[in-house]
This record gives C-alpha cells, sequence and structure tokens, in this order.
C-alpha cells in the first residue's frame, strides 16, 4: 500500500508508525485494504449472514464461502462490491415509489427506510455507498429527513441499534455497559430525547438521531462502525401525546428533574467512561435547561462535548468569518461587525458566547477585549429584544442583555420586536437560531434593506427545513443578489436570471462536528478545549478560496467532507499538541505528535480513517 501522497515526505521512522496505524487491528477491527490482515470471527454459515458487521451478501469469494461453511446458501454468482452497490442503486431508483406507505410518507423517508434495510444486513456495502453518495443521501440519513423519522420511530423501528439506558436502569448501568459486544467503542453520541431538532420532546424516539450523527461519524470522519454507539437516556417525556400512545415505545411517565435527572446521567457517564475509558461522549438534542448544565458539568472531567451548543457555534463562527471574507474584507475585522440573533436557547447562547470569545481573542485575549465585545450583539426572543430590564431573565443570556439607556438613544426598548430592532441596529449580520419557521418576514427582511454593510449576511440556520427563518429565494427576492445566504438545512441555489446565481450555503453541523470527535481520538486529548473548537471553526472558515467566498460560496460542498474532515481534524490535534493536551494515540505517543509537521498531521489523520472494504474473514473457534 501506498502511503504518501507525491506531496508528503515522511521520516522512515514515522512512516513505519503509519504502517502500524493500517494495519493494526484485532477480532473485529476492519482493516483500511483487505488483505493487509484477516479479520477472525467467532461465528459461520448463517450466523455470518445474519451479521451486518460482517456480511458480505453475495461478495462473499469461493474460498470463503467454503471457509465460512457458506457454500450453497448463496447464489453460485460471486459479484464483486461495485456491482452488489450498482444493483442496489437500480433497485432503489425502482423501489422507492413502492415503499412508500402512502401518500403522507414522502419520498425522502421512502429512501430512508430502503437505507435502512441495507444498514441492517450489511454495513461495509451501507457506508460505501453512502460514502460514494453523501451529498444526495446526507440529508436522508441526517437532518432534515432524520427529524421525520424521529416523529415516527415507534412505527419504523425494526431492529434495535445502539443502547438504551432508562430511569428504571439506576444502580443496574454499571453492569448494563457490557452487554455491548464491542471491546472498544471510540465515540458515543446520546440524547435524552427532549429537544430533537426544532421538533421538541420526543422522547425515546431520538434515538434517530444519534444513529444519523454515528453515520457521518463513520462517512465523513472514518470512525470504524464497530466502535460507535448510539445512546438513548430514556427520563421520561412530556410529550402528551406520546404519553397516550398505547405503541410507544419509551418508559410512559413524566421526565425526571432536577437532582433525580442529574443521578441518571451521572451514572451512564461514569459507567460508558468506566468500561471505554478513552472513548469520546457527543451530547445531542437536550434540551437548553440541561444542555450548559451538563456541558460545565462534564467537559473538564470527561472527554465530551455537546454539537448544539458548540458545533453549531464553530459552524456559526466560520460562517460569520466566511462573511466578512465576502465582504472583501480581513478576518480581523470580524469585530467590528453588528449582529442580531434572534433566539437566545442553547444554540443561540452557545453562538453568541463563541463569537464574542472570537472578537475578544481578535482585540487582544484580555479581560477589556471580551467586554467590549458583547456591545456587537443584540439579541432578541420570543419576547422581544433582551436589556437589563426583563424580569427574571435566564442567567445564561444575561451578559448579552442590553443596557437599558443606550436602547433608549437607539430608539429601541426591553421586548422590542425583530423588525424595529432591525431597522434600528441597521446590522451587518441577522442571525436565526429561534427555530421559528418563516420569522423572518418580509418586513423584517425589507428592513435589513438599510443595513449599513455593503453585503448583508441572513443565516436562517433553525432545523429542520420547516423551521428555517426564512428560505433563499424569500432573501434574494426581497434583498437582491448582493447578499451572503446561509441555513441550517439544505434548500437549492437560486436562478437569479441574468446567469447570476444567488448561493445558499448549508452551515450544516457535519462540517465540524466529524473533525472535532476524530481530531480528539488522534491526539488523545483527555479535554475538549475551547481552543481546539477555535481551531476546528477558523480552518473551516479559511478551506474556502477567495475566488468562491468573493462569489458568495462561503461553505464548501457535502461532496468534499471527508477531505474537510481531514482538514478540521488536523487543526484538532495541532491545537491539542499546541495546548499539551495531547496524550497520543495507539502507538503515536504525544512526543511523536509534536515532531510532526502540518502536512504530516493531515497523512496521519488520512492514514487512520476506516474505509468501507471488505476484509477478509477467518474462522476461528471461540
Amino acid at each position: 500500500m501506498a502511503i504518501l501522497s507525491k506531496h508528503v515526505r515522511l521520516s522512515s521512522s514515522l512512516i513505519q508508525r503509519l504502517k502500524r496505524h493500517v494495519t493494526a487491528g484485532v477480532h473485529r477491527s476492519f482493516t483500511t485494504i483487505e488483505g493487509h490482515r484477516p479479520t477472525i470471527v467467532h461465528k459461520r454459515s448463517l450466523d455470518i449472514l445474519h451479521d451486518p458487521w460482517f456480511n458480505k451478501g453475495t461478495a462473499f469469494s469461493m474460498t470463503e464461502r467454503d471457509r465460512l461453511d457458506l457454500r450453497g446458501l448463496l447464489p453460485p454468482n460471486v459479484m464483486p462490491p461495485n456491482l452488489q452497490i450498482e444493483r442496489f442503486m437500480a433497485d432503489l431508483k425502482r423501489l422507492e415509489v413502492q415503499a412508500r406507505d402512502g401518500p403522507s410518507d414522502p419520498n425522502a423517508l421512502a429512501k430512508w427506510r430502503i437505507l435502512n434495510r441495507l444498514h441492517d444486513r450489511n454495513e461495509t456495502m451501507y457506508y460505501k455507498v453512502l460514502i460514494a453518495n453523501i451529498e444526495e443521501y446526507a440529508p436522508i440519513v441526517y437532518t432534515p429527513t432524520v427529524g421525520l423519522v424521529c416523529q415516527n420511530y415507534s412505527g419504523l423501528f425494526r431492529r434495535p441499534r445502539g443502547m438504551y439506558f432508562s430511569a428504571e436502569d439506576r444502580g443496574e448501568m454499571m453492569s448494563m455497559v457490557y452487554n455491548w459486544p464491542a471491546e472498544q467503542v471510540d465515540m458515543i453520541v446520546v440524547t435524552d430525547g427532549s429537544r430533537v431538532l426544532g421538533l421538541g420532546d420526543l422522547g425515546v424516539h431520538g434515538i434517530g438521531i444519534a444513529i444519523g450523527k454515528l453515520d457521518l461519524y463513520v462517512a465523513a470522519a472514518g470512525i470504524n462502525p464497530q466502535r460507535v454507539l448510539p445512546v438513548m437516556i430514556d427520563v421520561g417525556t412530556n410529550n402528551e401525546k406520546l404519553l397516550k400512545d398505547p405503541l410507544y415505545l419509551g418508559l410512559q411517565q413524566h421526565r425526571l428533574d432536577g437532582d433525580d435527572y442529574l443521578a441518571v446521567v451521572d451514572e451512564f457517564m461514569e459507567a460508558v467512561f468506566t468500561r471505554w475509558p478513552h472513548v469520546i461522549v457527543q451530547f445531542e438534542d437536550f434540551q437548553s435547561k440541561w444542555a450548559f448544565k451538563l456541558l460545565q458539568r462534564y467537559r473538564h472531567t470527561y472527554r465530551m462535548f455537546n454539537d448544539d451548543v458548540q458545533g453549531t457555534a464553530g459552524v456559526a463562527i466560520a460562517g460569520l468569518l466566511g462573511a466578512v471574507r465576502a465582504q472583501g474584507r480581513p478576518m480581523i475585522d470580524f469585530p467590528k461587525q453588528k449582529i442580531v440573533v434572534a433566539g437566545a436557547g442553547s444554540a443561540g447562547i452557545g453562538v453568541l458566547n463563541a463569537a464574542r470569545k472570537t472578537m475578544a481573542r481578535m482585540l487582544g485575549n484580555n479581560e477589556i477585549a471580551f467586554e467590549s465585545a458583547k456591545s456587537q450583539f443584540w439579541v432578541v426572543d420570543a419576547k422581544g429584544l433582551i436589556t437589563e430590564g426583563r424580569e427574571n431573565i435566564d442567567p445564561d443570556a444575561l451578559p448579552f442583555a442590553r443596557n437599558l439607556k443606550e436602547m433608549d438613544r437607539q430608539g429601541l426598548r426591553e421586548g422590542s420586536s425583530l423588525v424595529e430592532v432591525v431597522k434600528q441596529v441597521k446590522p451587518d449580520v441577522l442571525l436565526g437560531l429561534s427555530a421559528v419557521g418563516g420569522l423572518f418576514s418580509k418586513e423584517v427582511l425589507e428592513a435589513l434593506k438599510d443595513s449599513t454593510s455593503t453585503r448583508p449576511a441572513i443565516f436562517a440556520m433553525s432545523n429542520p427545513t420547516k423551521n428555517a427563518e426564512c428560505t433563499p429565494e424569500e432573501a434574494f427576492s426581497i434583498l437582491g443578489e448582493n447578499i451572503i445566504f446561509a441555513s441550517g438545512s439544505p434548500f437549492s441555489d437560486v436562478d437569479l436570471g441574468n446567469g447570476h446565481i444567488g448561493h445558499c450555503n448549508q452551515g450544516n453541523n457535519m462540517y465540524l462536528f466529524p473533525g472535532i470527535g476524530l481530531g480528539t481520538l488522534l491526539s488523545g486529548s483527555r479535554v475538549i478545549s475551547d481552543g481546539m473548537l477555535q481551531a476546528a471553526a477558523e480552518r473551516l472558515a479559511a478551506y474556502m478560496s477567495d475566488e468562491e467566498v468573493i462569489q458568495g460560496i462561503i461553505f464548501p460542498s457535502i461532496s468534499r467532507i471527508r477531505d474537510i474532515t481531514q482538514e478540521v481534524a488536523a487543526a484538532v490535534i495541532k491545537e491539542a499538541v499546541e495546548e499539551d493536551l495531547a496524550e497520543g494515540h495507539n502507538d503515536m505517543d504525544a512526543r511523536d505528535l509534536r515532531k510532526l509537521t502540518k502536512d504530516e498531521i493531515v497523512e496521519y489523520v488520512k492514514q487512520n480513517m476506516w474505509n468501507p472494504e471488505y476484509p477478509t474473514l477467518v474462522y476461528k473457534q471461540d
């Protein structure tokens, strides 16, 4: 196997280390190229065909069929993987309509059902299809279709995937965690289903979002699929419709709260880190009430992060920096941007905190800079503009509450509407994280025409699609072509006529969270620091060329996701090394990491990404 690209020269000792990384693996671990190291299995015959981790279907060679007692259990024609995929894709196109459950089952959900069946029987082929068609299928396995999946999960459930820790399991989690068959787990995505996308409390149905996120960790970051674990912490639901549904699969009780809730999550964290001390845990779709509290509770002790708070913030920061570049200004001008933020939930506050820190770092990275940076933000929630006159203000929003006297001079007051704020502030950026579809109304967008920016930016970041604050068609039709538009869910570009295109940039968290997870794993950092997250965001912001940014393209195509992830992961590793947090991974220790150049770090990342190739299987009696 060729270890080097023609552009990268590595030392002979590093080559040997990278070779060991590529071929290392025992029992259930895949190899990147078939034949480098056989995979030992302890089952054969129908047991192999029914195990999606090892099943190859018609791709089993005749020697493997004899070795694994499969001769006669498969059609005689041995089909290479490329023909398997061709056959599956032909079936997929033909069956999309047939797989629908009726008029209410949209085409995207039909695609999800077919892909899920493939996932259930052949994981390697599933990820091969997903990676090869990532631009088409990422919206199917992740947002926006995963929202439909979660809403209908009880009806779609066919076979278990992941683990469920419930309030009824208190006192048993330390033993329960050993029920999972994998001896090594690198990545866990955990949710309590309390705030799935913008769809509210979906209870145990939220497991769908954890499964979808991990599909992207495999496809984008090359995390070995046998070392990922989706987890649902079921503490009940406050969704009355689910509580009354006899087919609901979760605990039919109201959510635990307070110390009882914390006790369940504490026990879960202790259990998984006891069995897998080096695992990374991503918290996903926890309601704002708990998102920040749990992040602060665990982030300095465990390898964990919250994608809604930190991942969303990182992608938003990358987009905001890209918007500055699109104005023809250097990124160092970011602290001069006036930003109106609609939404003060966990995502909105996360973006505000990250943007404030970024501005402060550019202004000198001291307390004065940090204090002055907050003056660039105006925050509007369901009650209007947040000021110091707000009663019972959320402590997390308090740092961004505007001074009443200052607002009076601007013609604003406590509770001023969004359109009033936009009219008076004339912002450079209108950023939506409200989960309120259509919030950026015609009146709001008309008000943005008076922006002092030469190229105002609109970020309609709420998911799923129906919760987007506005569509790109609405924004471009009202404001014209000289704007930057980004959204959380995918939209098509807008034809503006005369050969001009209004680019719709999808500010998707998948640009960052796979690289954050992979970079943390390969650095061996014991925590995920603010600096590592900042490095990830800045690398994404710099990824686009000047020519692309001037055209209004501030986020790359999803089709480049594996290359993006390599770059982001390398930036995370480099920052972990610089902060002296890196402890190394496998036989690449911290001292070795410190010796790597930037290009060598990227190559190190690339060589540690799993690829969906069938391994050679060898049976050994257990």
